[in-house]
């Protein structure tokens, strides 16, 4: 199987799903996969950690998805590739498709770990169930649902090599870019630890218990969709169905119901922990631990345990 992954950089560095799809690239290749990247890039930007030998890289920053798609195509086309991967984030979800439909390739979005008999494993109906789905054309292009598939550190180092392709004008330019997030937090997709909250906390002037807790864990802050909608929290933390799909190792939900559009958004969190007054929320069927309490009590007194821990 000849694979090329589509590594995002950041900075000059490869980002988190980036790696966890070069990981996966590595691993379902049997370690000759080879990343293209676009943008400027220090040394191999990690790539070669993740068992990555050889690395494409296009100079230039990309920003429109069709670009980037012509870019990819281009790149499988002088490595032979039968296989292309891409992270299931949101510009995955926006160039994978075009890939597929320029390679004439099968896609199968969403994967969430490695083939097995040549099927691909997906969840299906918010994480109810698993689809192994089977690709019938010469050529396959996946997405890998962010933290699915983790990222796998072997040590090494890629060879960068400078690559060009035509991929026409641009129809999309950002002329601004503003950060959701001023504070340095971990974006919802790539974060490993998360604690949330719903309208158990009354109102937003009582989020400083769940943002204390969050900066004693390392964690990223969430929020159900009613805080959304009220103003509370902005929604780009909204987590759930109707918001961001999240798969943290660790998941807190303080003074959350758990109703079902929540849990498919956070299901397929490693622990779930949950801190509610009602022993008969749904959210506690879905826990690993909980907590029957008042989150204004129970918040205040893990996070000083767990200060006094580190």
């Amino acid at each position: 199987m000849s694979v090329l992954v589509y590594v995002q950089i950041k900075d000059g560095k490869a980002t988190k799903a980036g790696l966890e799809a070069a990981s996966y690239a590595n691993a379902i290749s049997g370690g000759s996969a080879t990343a293209v990247v676009a943008g400027s890039i220090e040394a191999d930007g990690g790539i070669g950690n993740v068992g990555i030998s050889n690395v494409l890289a296009y100079s230039e920053a990309l920003v429109d998805n069709s670009q980037i798609a012509k870019l990819v195509e281009v790149a499988a086309s002088k490595v032979g590739a039968n296989t292309v991967v891409f992270s299931a984030n949101l510009e995955g979800c926006a160039v994978a498709p075009r890939v597929a439909i320029r390679m004439n390739a099968g896609y199968v979005a969403g994967v969430t770990g490695e083939p097995e008999g040549g099927n691909y494993p997906r969840n299906v109906f918010s994480g109810k169930a698993k689809a192994y789905v089977s690709v019938t054309a010469d050529k396959t292009v996946v997405s890998i649902t962010p933290n699915s598939f983790g990222i796998k550190e072997v040590g090494g180092f890629a060879a960068l090599e400078a690559f060009s392709a035509e991929v026409g004008e641009a129809k999309l330019t950002v002329g601004e870019f503003t950060p959701t997030s001023a504070d340095g937090s971990v974006p919802l997709p790539e974060a490993e630890r998360v604690v949330s909250a719903g309208r158990g906390l009354k109102g937003p002037e009582n989020w400083g218990i769940v943002e204390d807790l969050a900066t004693v864990l390392n964690a990223s802050t969430a929020c159900s969709r009613p805080v959304g909608d009220m103003g509370w929290r902005p929604h780009h933390e909204h987590v759930g169905q109707t918001g961001i799909t999240i798969r943290p190792d660790l998941y807190i939900a303080c003074g959350i119901s758990g109703a079902i559009q929540h849990l498919a958004g956070v299901n397929q969190s490693k622990v779930i922990v949950v801190i509610n007054t009602d022993p008969e929320a749904p959210f506690f069927k879905a826990a690993d631990y909980g907590i029957v309490g008042d989150v204004f009590e129970v918040l205040p007194k893990l996070t000083e345990a767990i200060k006094n821990l580190s």
